[in-house]
């Protein structure tokens, strides 16, 4: 099953925008979607509910979303997703639900995967980097995996703004596609054609 990854800078910059869009540009993958999430407070496994004590038996959850409500995992439904997945993991615990998740992606034609920290555990088919110059903030997830990136996707800001990025190159993905995008204006044609293209070579 091809599996496309979309990460990026840090929070809000576009990421679950470039999800949704994708979805419901290419509807004939029959996307199965997923967001991965991890928090600093423990979850229950079996209701997927916030508790206070993070013990090794509440430190993941993965649980499928339904059209209600105005979540993430809930937009990307409505944007043509045939399943949405919320994963939630204590930080650094990924790994434990990466079971659950495999088992999930076996039974899927198409994944796409909102995270950075998922690439610690599958080298997914295309993976794609959202990139806000003027959000200061960079995680760690996101330059561990930089160089990875098949393509950027790029804010365009004035160049008299100049980047937040202090000491960051763009260097390791200086070779590859960066595709601009204007806010709210996530997906363009090109994009989408490149996507297209690139999973079309995987199936």
């Amino acid at each position: 099953m091809p599996i496309l990854v979309i990460g990026g800078n840090c929070r809000k910059v576009g990421k679950t925008s470039v999800v949704a869009g994708l979805i419901a540009a290419l509807p004939g993958f029959h996307w199965t979607a997923f967001k991965i999430t991890e928090h600093r407070h423990g979850v229950r496994s079996a209701d997927g509910k916030a508790c206070d004590d993070a013990s090794a038996d509440h430190s993941w959850a993965v649980e499928e979303k339904d059209r209600s409500g105005k979540s993430d995992t809930s937009r990307f439904l409505v944007a043509g997703a045939e399943h949405s997945w919320w994963v939630r993991t204590e930080p650094g615990c990924l790994e434990e639900a990466m079971p659950r998740i495999r088992e999930i992606l076996a039974s899927t034609q198409y994944a796409i995967i909102e995270s950075n920290s998922i690439l610690r555990f599958l080298k997914p088919d295309l993976y794609l980097a959202v990139l806000d110059p003027q959000t200061p903030d960079f995680k760690a997830s996101a330059q561990t995996f930089f160089d990875r990136a098949d393509a950027v996707l790029l804010h365009m800001v004035e160049k008299a703004k100049g980047t937040a990025w202090k000491h960051l190159s763009l260097k390791p993905v200086i070779d590859r596609p960066v595709f601009a995008i204007h806010p709210p204006s996530y997906v363009t044609p090109e994009i989408v054609d490149f996507v297209r293209a690139r999973l079309a070579l995987c199936s």
